[in-house]
């Protein structure tokens, strides 16, 4: 029902793709120079194009050491995880949703939020982040620990829409027990605090290695999703029709869940949960330029990557002298735009 009615809305793009892109484009730009310039110490235009032009061209521009370490180093590195982390959830979002033919799906619906949770808490514990184990690795192994799990149990019981998302409701509410029972049992007061901030989501800790992780991920992931799009569109009239259409949907669903759970236990192992990203972007996508999975994917993507960078810089300026978690500013903005969207489709058929 629901997912008819949001889907009516999206029916008559308010868009064109290009004209879409290049908006979209444009307000990366500008999202990525605000991430670079603003922050507990603020640089200028003239200084980041300095910057910029000594690290990419190798002139040799007047900037001041400790600046220029700021922009390249800290900034522009977190800038550019936050770009990709926003557009893997958001293109998670529209493959669950597609696949599911559920509006509520996200990339946390699989229980892989939960997993890589429980294993970046096990590290933290444990203070495993000193050695051979990262607080990253241990939240990519959870991560896949939960997905062998629902995995399993969704196909051993059947396989269907309904029985996937039970079988993740299941592993999500397991992965977060065990998550409470270790901080609970073995955790410092000051290991908690960083605990639930890491929990909520930080861009804080981010630099160059983890952007060269999540960008070919989220390249690849993007690539292979508009490979399906044709596929995607198949799914949402249901399996029977996707399979007359010669979509083999045993294969294709299998190989789309496996990958919405590498985007999602990447980037939850790089910045921890962040969510309402993969709810909202593709629904306010579907109403800007159609429910064509070949536009939809690209508007998701570019819009994710949008919204996670300025929720970064909003991060950094609504408390003077703090940084709140970034899924705190993602939740706040998310939840009314999704309360708007599903106010604005009420009288659709």
């Amino acid at each position: 029902m629901i997912a008819g009615t949001l889907s009516a809305r999206g029916s008559r793009p308010v868009l064109g793709l290009g004209g879409f892109l290049l908006i979209g484009t444009a307000a990366l730009l500008a999202a990525v120079t605000c991430g670079i310039m603003f922050g507990e110490i603020a640089v200028t235009p003239h200084e980041v194009a300095n910057t910029l032009a000594n690290r990419l061209l190798g002139f040799d521009l007047p900037v001041d050491p400790i600046r220029e370490g700021i922009i390249w180093h800290y900034r522009l590195s977190r800038a550019a995880v936050a770009v990709c982390a926003g557009a893997s959830l958001a293109i998670c979002g529209v493959v669950l949703q597609a696949l599911l033919r559920n509006p509520l799906a996200e990339p946390y619906l699989l229980g892989i939020s939960a997993g890589a949770s429980t294993g970046a808490v096990t590290v933290i514990v444990l203070s495993l982040g000193a050695g051979a184990l990262t607080v990253s690795a241990g939240a990519f192994a959870g991560a896949a620990l939960a997905f062998a799990f629902v995995a399993i149990l969704a196909f051993g019981s059947g396989g269907g829409t309904d029985r996937i998302i039970l079988a993740g409701i299941a592993g999500s509410q397991l992965f977060n027990a065990a998550t409470s029972f270790i901080v609970t049992s073995s955790a410092t007061a000051e290991q908690t605090r960083g605990i639930m901030f890491w929990l909520l989501g930080s861009l804080g800790g981010v630099r160059w290695p983890d952007a060269g992780l999540a960008f070919p991920v989220v390249l690849l992931a993007l690539a292979y999703c508009l490979y399906r799009a044709r596929a995607l569109d198949a799914f949402a009239f249901g399996e029977d029709a996707a399979a007359s259409l010669g979509v083999d949907v045993t294969r294709v669903r299998i190989e789309l869940f496996a990958l919405t759970a590498m985007l999602t236990a990447t980037v939850v192992s790089i910045i921890g949960a962040v969510g309402f990203v993969g709810l909202v972007i593709p629904h306010a996508m579907r109403f800007l330029v159609g429910p064509s999975h070949g536009r939809l994917i690209l508007a998701s993507a570019l819009a994710g990557g949008v919204f996670m960078a300025l929720a970064d810089v909003l991060s950094r300026l609504v408390l003077p002298g703090q940084v709140l978690p970034v899924g705190v500013i993602t939740a706040l903005f998310g939840a009314p735009v999704f309360g708007v969207i599903l106010w604005r489709s009420r009288g659709a058929k």
